[in-house]
């Protein structure tokens, strides 16, 4: 993709609110910035595009917010989870490279909306989870992570699974992003997935980046998470739909 096509006013506007909206997200509950922003930027970009350059802004993100809550830090799950996490990365990158876009799009289609319709209708807390159920979560977790960015939600419901309090949840997945997002970062370099493009991009919306998860660090003090997650939940129903039309149309 050619630096140039990133100067069109339609993304130079889109963009950025995009990303903005979706570390709002992140600074309030440290997840859900993939989940927004990767549906919605694939109808700028291809996805092939949207996930290494998107990787990056996840990654500075999650150092910034990891060290401000590493407190609270659920360190034994964390530890479990890593090793797992890692086997999914590697197979996730090789479908990412293999797959045809337009399936790729009609999986992230399906993946959104699926969690989309949990978020609105989540009730209550995580479903209790044995401690062996780190090696197929931690697997799958990290297979869409490198596929589609978006491992956030499998890694709530396994930590929420094992007891983690809100706090917990909101401390450890930053950390958890730490290592998932170096590691999908090494293997798209390998993989040959970066160009100047997808680097002048995530460059020019660290910026962006910065802005939104100061501003949901500050609404997290006074907002309902469960309003918030509920909201996120119906603009990710919307968003998964419209990429699944775009895949049974292309």
């Amino acid at each position: 993709m050619p630096i140039s096509d990133l100067l069109q006013p339609h993304i130079l506007i889109l963009a950025p609110l995009i990303v903005f909206v979706a570390y709002v997200v992140f600074g309030i509950s440290g997840f859900g910035s993939t989940l927004i922003a990767v549906p919605l930027l694939a109808h700028l970009f291809p996805l092939k595009f949207v996930v290494p350059f998107f990787v990056i802004l996840d990654c500075v993100g999650a150092f910034s917010m990891g060290f401000r809550l590493r407190a609270d830090v659920m360190r034994r799950e964390l530890l479990v989870l890593l090793p797992f996490m890692a086997l999914g990365v590697i197979g996730g990158v090789y479908l990412l490279v293999r797959v045809q876009p337009e399936l790729l799009i009609g999986g992230l289609g399906l993946f959104v909306v699926f969690f989309g319709v949990s978020y609105v209708i989540k009730r209550g807390k995580g479903f209790p989870l044995p401690h062996w159920a780190a090696a197929p979560i931690g697997t799958f977790g990290g297979a869409t992570s490198a596929v589609f960015g978006i491992g956030g939600p499998i890694y709530v419901f396994f930590l929420a699974g094992r007891g983690a309090t809100p706090t917990q949840i909101r401390a450890t997945m930053p950390m958890i992003f730490m290592f998932t997002t170096l590691a999908r970062i090494a293997l798209f370099i390998v993989a040959g997935l970066y160009s100047p493009a997808a680097l002048v991009a995530a460059a020019a919306l660290l910026p962006v980046m910065g802005l939104g998860i100061w501003t949901g660090h500050h609404l997290h003090l006074n907002l309902e998470q469960q309003t918030i997650i509920r909201v996120m939940g119906g603009m990710l129903v919307l968003s998964g739909f419209s990429l699944l039309y775009r895949a049974l149309t292309a």
